[in-house]
């Protein structure tokens, strides 16, 4: 009997022991970290965009928060991507700009979740050189990754699927929750390709946009009058830079299935292009293209030029000129960077059906960003990397119900490198003193409202020139009116604007004797952030 009595008293003992630790691993949340490439909230319904419709984002604003000033510390892919992971900004983490390679030695939230019992994974668009660390598994694309039959990188081996790369992200990212332990919590790092450029879309999507016609924004023939030489120096002009072939997809079945048979470069002889100059160009154009092109199966490819068949035939035989030229590159932009959109708001919406179809949604933390915002078309521009609103600021999106109540707006700053401090703060694991951001759990607990102390200020600094699209070094402010703008290296320009009277940031009043006192206090403040920061350019040029 008494054998029996201590054997009973064992068995409830360990079965409380498996209970408690069931119920602690319950209480820390999954995390379900989902960021695309170059999506940003003017293209995001439920950041008021005329553009698009984004169901899937919109039911992660509508039952969590949405954060309307969430800002990068550097906004260019590989720089924002390591701050995330470290939490800590580019001076520190090696990663200034896209030519750099991450140290993966240093510490990343990742590692601390991993070391802290979390499973974790990260599976898509990677682009920071050296191998994923802190993952248990991790399957990612090599470099900027192809749209169609893609290429990744899977534990050290390199594998090629069949199909559009937003669907296969999401089938791996599917795949790994369903084999995971069902035990223990979760950190998937869950990272698109979409919509980076050169915007090519999922089939269902090809041509499904091609009769829409799309609001021009105000700014889109912006002379730069109102701003210095960075402004009007830089290579990402809409007018100007976008590629014929590659960029808005304008080249025949017969040019790239000729290209394809010579498989070279070559001086391209048509009637209408006599100047060597123009000749090569255009061949390097139809090279870049058809890079991608050869990677669409026969069905892929009859899909593709029915969907372009209608821009083709215009610009071989009715191409526009001036205004009305720059209006229809636009057009056809917008039409292929949208239609990527409409794959991943889908695929946002497959995973998020699947937790919760298997019970897990509401014990996760659901978080939906970008690598940094975008411009479309404002100012003439695609691309990003200035310090301007539309490239600056970020979409932040985050549902977790047992934290934030559902139809949040937080107008609280945020950037970056406030992510890694927040997502170990609800795990329970140490946030290490080198990371530079702060966890959001304040704003949660304030219903978004900013929290006593909270920053009055965000930090911003870009470093990758002399480079791609010629957008000069800066660094800079932005304050809940103000933003103050330094360009240095080859120049020495400070810009400054009213972000309440000139939102789109056509005039630099910097040398307005009225903003004597603003520009005073703004170089103030911005030497205290750079202090905080530990900026090293602080001490170098102010």
């Amino acid at each position: 009997m008494k054998l029996l009595t201590i054997t009973g008293l064992l068995i409830i003992l360990f079965g409380c022991n498996v209970a408690s630790r069931q119920e602690q691993e319950e209480k820390r949340p999954n995390i379900l970290f989902i960021m695309s490439d170059d999506h940003t909230t003017q293209a995001m319904s439920c950041y008021g965009s005329k553009l698009i419709e984004t169901p899937n984002l919109d039911r992660i604003s509508e039952e969590g928060m949405q954060f309307e000033h969430c800002y990068v510390t550097n906004s260019i892919c590989a720089p924002s991507r390591a701050a995330i992971l470290t939490g800590k900004f580019s001076h520190l983490n090696g990663v200034t700009d896209n030519a750099k390679i991450f140290d993966g030695t240093q510490v990343t939230y990742p590692k601390i979740l991993q070391k802290a019992g979390y499973q974790t994974a990260v599976i898509g668009k990677w682009h920071l050189g050296s191998s994923p660390t802190g993952f248990d598994y991790w399957s990612v694309l090599p470099g900027q990754g192809d749209y169609y039959q893609p290429e990744f990188i899977e534990m050290g081996d390199t594998i090629t699927e069949t199909g559009y790369v937003t669907d296969v992200i999401t089938d791996k990212a599917i795949k790994w929750l369903s084999e995971k332990n069902q035990d223990k919590p979760f950190a998937l790092v869950y990272q698109h390709k979409a919509p980076h450029r050169n915007w090519i879309p999922a089939p269902r999507h090809m041509g499904v946009l091609e009769n829409k016609e799309f609001p021009v924004p105000e700014t889109l023939f912006d002379d730069y009058k109102g701003r210095g030489s960075a402004a009007r120096e830089q290579e990402m002009e809409i007018a100007n830079h976008l590629w014929d072939a590659w960029d808005l997809k304008l080249a025949s079945r017969e040019e790239l299935e000729e290209f394809g048979k010579n498989n070279v470069l070559k001086k391209i002889t048509d009637a209408k292009q006599h100047d060597v100059e123009g000749a090569n160009k255009r061949s390097e154009d139809l090279k870049k293209l058809y890079r991608v092109y050869s990677r669409l199966t026969p069905e892929e490819k009859n899909l593709w030029h029915k969907a372009y068949a209608k821009r083709v035939d215009k610009y071989k035989n009715n191409k526009p000129t001036g205004k009305e030229l720059v209006q229809w590159k636009y057009q056809l932009y917008m039409r292929d960077y949208l239609a990527c959109i409409l794959s991943l708001d889908e695929n946002v919406g497959r995973i998020l059906d699947y937790l919760k179809e298997t019970g897990q949604l509401d014990n996760t933390i659901v978080v939906y960003t970008s690598d940094q915002g975008f411009f479309l078309g404002e100012h003439g521009w695609f691309d990003k990397r200035l310090m301007y609103e539309e490239s600056y600021r970020m979409p932040l999106l985050i549902r977790y119900p047992k934290a934030i109540k559902a139809g949040t707006v937080s107008d609280a700053f945020t950037m970056n490198v406030d992510f890694a401090p927040t997502f170990l703060d609800y795990a329970n694991a140490p946030i290490p003193e080198e990371m530079q951001g702060i966890s959001l759990r304040p704003v949660f607990e304030n219903n978004g409202k900013k929290p006593d102390n909270w920053r009055k200020a965000t930090y911003y600094h870009y470093y990758e020139y002399p480079s791609w699209h010629s957008v000069k070094r800066h660094y800079g402010i932005r304050t809940e009116r103000y933003k103050l703008i330094h360009f240095y290296n080859d120049v020495d320009e400070w810009e400054l604007y009213d972000m309440l009277e000139d939102p789109q940031e056509m005039t630099n009043i910097y040398n307005d004797p009225k903003y004597k006192d603003v520009v005073k206090e703004l170089k103030k403040e911005l030497a205290e952030q750079q202090k905080l920061y530990t900026d090293p350019i602080g001490n170098q040029l102010n």
